[in-house]
């Protein structure tokens, strides 16, 4: 299985917090990183899609053009390891699983997967840690890719 943690693009401020919006640069980032991805996911493989209820994670998970599921387990404040627990990593899923959340949560799964050791990574807004799992050797995680949207500009 693969997975995918991609982190909402740029927000506008504001309350109701999951109402916010994104803003101009947030769509147009997410519009980029979405049609990265969307030429580099496996074809023919499954390919699922989990994000957050918030609208600013709904609406960066629309820019891969893929149907998904919301799950609260990766709302905004959600807990890293229960976020993990709700993706079935390593190997209950098939294919790859893109997930669309917030940090701190997600910073945190990405340094309790790739190095075992609890910490919040800074992932940029609308960025993105591809990692894929080996069974061999009593499991590795591998990083495949990571990806920021200053890179894509």
């Amino acid at each position: 299985m693969d997975l995918i943690l991609w982190r909402h693009a740029q927000a506008e401020d504001g309350t109701p917090d999951d109402a916010r919006a994104l803003t101009p640069r947030g769509e147009a980032d997410a519009a980029r990183v979405g049609a990265w991805l969307r030429e580099r996911l496996p074809a023919g493989a499954a390919t699922t899609v989990l994000c957050s209820p918030a609208r600013r994670a709904r609406r960066t998970a629309d820019a891969l053009g893929l149907p998904y599921g919301v799950s609260g387990a990766l709302a905004p404040g959600a807990d890293a390891d229960e976020a993990i627990a709700e993706t079935g990593w390593p190997e209950g899923r098939e294919g790859t699983l893109v997930v669309v959340g917030h940090n701190p949560w997600i910073g945190r799964a990405a340094a309790l997967l790739v190095a075992g050791r609890d910490g919040v990574w800074p992932i940029r807004k609308a960025g993105l840690w591809w990692l894929g799992w080996r069974a061999r050797g009593g499991g590795q995680v591998l990083v495949k890719a990571v990806v920021s949207p200053e890179l894509l500009r």
